[in-house]
């Protein structure tokens, strides 16, 4: 089954397989002077990267989102906008998985669990920003910081499962949580944000609606609302006038919508954000593998009644619209694409590791060392894996790469990573070194392996030094190419291998990914050297 027209719940996809507050949500009123009337018109996709179940705040004159990343270490990342449209890569949540081994390719795999549909919240009585999120169908986490880029701590661990939650702070500053899958109900916490004083189931969901999850709990001009998906084509809209606990009335915001990305899917499962002048936005995500799930923006106004209506174009979430009206940033966001040399001794927030890393086998110091930490023949397997995500509709990451430093049996390369994966890079065997491409890395819908590759071009290698990339093409709609090439002087490059489908089924949920690996097959030792990687696009 693949993506487009789904109706199966994650929650179901999962088992099978192995608020906004007070700053963000200002009384309706007179839009302020400060604000400045549109000049341009924005495009969607907003951003172009796979970032989804997203949960948008306002903060001030600052905007920040939240996103799913699954079992990508740190996890829960925040994107930091001053005007809805450009957005730059904070911080991270929950800075290490731990919540077993299996996080850490340690005895089990954690693919397609982890971090996904959380929240994100500010509550002005502390003055801190807290994430909420349900790990593996156990427990609950809640993490605090005072600072989108942290430090983020563990503030609380809950027995109750808030399935696919919605944090809300309350004018009083009490904590609410909506969550639940068909069965939809609402959370009061303690005080202090560590235990559950109450919950109530306060909407079942009709059968000819089918599923609702998704949960965005606000409180607005009196009235409280809980924003649902229908996965994955719907979005519906809870409304209480008496109370956090309902009873609430239902309402459908959209279902079927064509969505703004050629052969993607509708926009849904986003979070609602006023801005400081008093329109309304909202951010939902696309849809569109094998790229994963795309933000897209659009006004909202409401109904003399308090309903939210979406503002279309020619019956479809509009591919543009005028700039949202924003005071002047600061400054300039950093681009999601770009140079990196590594500079420094920490990564930029914008790299994941695929699970948990070893954290004795890489170092930055204005280059990235990568240490072999896994024997193994599979990619899969292999620790300190780390991931940048894909820009679309078509990006080329280039790695600049010292092997000289590798041993016999070695693996390091350049990947396009996902449940079906390929890449080029170098096999150091009998103290030969040759650059090759190999795909064929697959598992299956347990996130088992299936295969570990099989090489389909090589050439001999001069030198430690080698550039190579990657070509991805990730416009929705059917099986895209990437294809792979390296240079020996960073300026005449060489394609390799054939060109590699990178599949559109949704089942693995993330995107795919440029990866940066290096891994042993027959003993730890050697290391190689990444001085610089450049994500362009044409």
């Amino acid at each position: 089954m693949t993506w487009t027209g789904h109706n199966l719940s994650r929650r179901r996809a999962l088992a099978a397989t192995t608020g906004l507050t007070v700053g963000a949500l200002l009384p309706a009123g007179p839009a302020r002077a400060a604000a400045t009337a549109p000049s341009a018109s924005y495009t969607n996709p907003v951003i172009w990267q796979d970032f989804a179940d997203i949960d948008i705040i306002r903060v001030g004159n600052t905007y920040y989102c939240s996103a799913s990343t699954m079992h990508y270490s740190p996890g829960a990342p925040v994107l930091r906008s001053y005007d809805l449209v450009n957005w730059e890569i904070a911080g991270h949540s929950v800075p290490v998985l731990d919540f077993g081994p299996k996080y850490d390719l340690n005895g089990g795999r954690g693919y397609v669990r982890g971090i996904w549909a959380s929240s994100l919240a500010y509550r002005p009585a502390d003055r801190t920003f807290y994430w909420l999120g349900q790990i593996d169908f156990a427990r609950t986490y809640i993490y605090t910081a005072t600072s989108v880029e942290g430090p983020w701590t563990r503030h609380a661990t809950l027995p109750q499962v808030y399935y696919d939650a919605g944090l809300l702070v309350d004018d009083d500053n009490t904590l609410y949580v909506a969550y639940g899958n068909g069965a939809i109900h609402v959370a009061r916490l303690s005080a202090d944000g560590r235990t559950q004083v109450r919950t109530q189931q306060v909407f079942s969901t009709p059968p000819s609606i089918g599923t609702l999850e998704g949960a965005r709990f606000y409180k607005i001009n009196g009235s409280y609302y809980i924003f649902l998906t229908r996965p994955a084509n719907g979005q519906y809209i809870l409304r209480s006038t008496s109370g956090p606990f309902g009873p609430y009335t239902l309402r459908r915001v959209l279902l079927d919508l064509p969505g703004p990305i050629s052969g993607g899917g509708v926009p849904h499962q986003g979070g609602l954000v006023r801005t400081q002048d008093g329109a309304w936005y909202y951010m939902a995500f696309v849809d569109a593998y094998p790229g994963g799930r795309m933000p897209a923006l659009a006004p909202v106004s409401w109904t003399a009644d308090g309903w939210p209506v979406l503002q279309l174009v020619n019956g479809a979430w509009g591919r543009s619209y005028p700039s949202p009206a924003v005071p002047p940033p600061p400054r300039q966001v950093t681009p999601l694409t770009g140079v990196d040399t590594f500079d420094g001794t920490a990564l930029a927030p914008k790299w994941e590791w695929n699970h948990n890393p070893d954290n004795g086998k890489w170092s930055v110091n204005n280059g990235l060392t990568l240490r072999t930490a896994t024997v193994t023949n599979d990619l899969y397997w292999a620790r300190n894996t780390l991931t940048h995500r894909i820009q679309g509709p078509t990006s080329t990451a280039t790695v600049q790469l010292d092997h000289s430093a590798m041993r016999d049996g070695d693996r390091a390369g350049l990947a396009l990573l996902r449940d079906a994966s390929a890449w080029i890079g170098l096999k150091r065997d009998g103290g030969v070194t040759r650059v090759v491409m190999v795909d064929g890395l697959t598992m299956d819908g347990s996130w088992n392996t299936t295969g570990t590759g099989t090489e389909r071009a090589s050439a001999s290698v001069p030198g430690g030094r080698i550039w190579l990339r990657a070509n991805a093409d990730i416009r929705p709609g059917a099986s895209r190419p990437g294809t792979f090439s390296y240079s020996t002087d960073g300026v005449t490059f060489r394609r390799l291998g054939p060109a590699f489908a990178m599949g559109n089924d949704w089942r693995f949920f993330m995107g795919y990914r440029f990866a940066l690996f290096n891994h042993a097959t027959q003993a730890l030792g050697g290391s190689v050297r990444v001085t610089r990687f450049e994500l362009s696009t044409p």
